[in-house]
């Protein structure tokens, strides 16, 4: 046998050595998730959408109550989107949620409420990416195709001991490379859901699990000693931290309507309800009346603080002095809203408008 016949012979007895024994113990380990095996596409690309960035068992709970909800396509595309936002609230990246009330109406008109099958014609669908395609594709329909979420970033950088930095394009390329090499035909969707399985409770982030490992065997980066080191990802920036100040404006001598304002449709929290705010330099007591002004043209007289509240998004930090007030004038804007306290809840709201609410309830 030549050279290059020995190292192919290699290459296929380490695809089938990795396909067989991660098989094996997902038949015996398989996570029990309300999407898996579940007969309509639809629920798949549900909980792929809600699992972007989020952990699993943060996912069941919304994925449960979205499918009471909305059973099918159809009824998420006729639902209001102040309906999906208030569905989707607590779970975060809500343009997530946007993207999937547009692309059900899409399915709803363009493919007879069926989620297409065509990958070039899946792939257009607002939300759904590379990554989505190829989960939907093998998961839901059956076909041979690899995905790459974070999981499987992290088992393949590993396995192949893999030192180009898995967040740049050149690493993308490998590792997109080898989910494709190593995929079992016929076997894809169970495969694929394999190595999220193991990357979430074996190939751990931080002193991942190898000796429990099925894959132990043939792990090149746990041959080299280099687990810990793998993936490689870039450096992150330091995270900026903002102040601002939030009014809770009270009509005179009526306290159980408060104001509201909606925020752009586009951008972070898009669509959904908050407490007239702006971002402060030093003083945000001091600076409240001035912001709001200059945002909402709404002139409030301050009265008592009501609290402090933080929260980490993915890009920065925030933090938020929210104060009663008085209003003084109050301009005629859509997307300003006086609404009784005991319906608050009826408005989508993101973590830090909803704990004021919770506050003043």
């Amino acid at each position: 046998m030549d050279g290059r016949g020995y190292f192919a012979t290699a290459f296929e007895f380490l695809m089938t050595k990795l396909s067989t024994s991660l098989l094996s113990w997902y038949r015996q380990n398989a996570r029990k998730l309300p999407w898996r095996d579940h007969p309509d596409p639809y629920a798949v690309w549900v909980s792929e959408i809600m699992l972007q960035q989020t952990r699993v068992d943060t996912v069941i709970p919304y994925f449960e109550k979205w499918m009471r909800l909305f059973p099918d396509v159809v009824t998420l595309a006729n639902a209001s989107e102040q309906d999906v936002l208030n569905a989707w609230e607590g779970l975060g990246y809500y343009s997530r949620a946007r993207n999937l009330h547009k692309a059900a109406k899409l399915v709803a008109s363009a493919f007879n409420g069926q989620l297409p099958r065509n990958l070039t014609e899946l792939r257009s669908l607002p939300g759904i990416g590379r990554y989505t395609v190829g989960a939907i594709a093998s998961m839901a329909f059956g076909m041979d195709e690899p995905t790459l979420d974070g999981n499987l970033r992290r088992v393949f950088a590993r396995l192949f001991d893999v030192d180009e930095s898995a967040d740049s394009p050149a690493g993308e390329k490998i590792l997109w490379d080898l989910a494709a090499q190593n995929l079992p035909k016929g076997q894809a969707g169970d495969y694929n859901q394999a190595l999220m399985d193991l990357g979430a409770s074996i190939c751990l982030p931080k002193n991942p699990r190898c000796l429990i490992c099925p894959l132990m065997e043939i792990c090149e980066a746990r041959i080299n000693g280099t687990q810990e080191l793998r993936p490689v990802l870039k450096a992150k920036k330091a995270v900026p931290h903002y102040i601002h100040a939030a009014a809770v404006v009270s009509r005179v001598g009526n306290p159980t309507y408060v104001l509201l304002a909606q925020r752009p449709a586009d951008g972070l929290l898009g669509g959904m309800w908050e407490f007239p705010n702006g971002r402060v330099e030093a003083d945000p007591a001091k600076e409240l009346t001035k912001v709001l002004n200059a945002a909402y043209s709404l002139k409030v007289k301050r009265k008592e603080a009501l609290g402090t509240i933080q929260h980490a998004y993915t890009h920065f930090m925030v933090t938020v002095h929210a104060y009663r007030c008085e209003p003084v004038s109050i301009p005629k804007d859509k997307s300003l809203k006086w609404v009784r306290l005991s319906e608050l809840e009826n408005y989508p709201m993101g973590k830090v408008d909803r704990q004021i609410a919770n506050k003043i309830k």
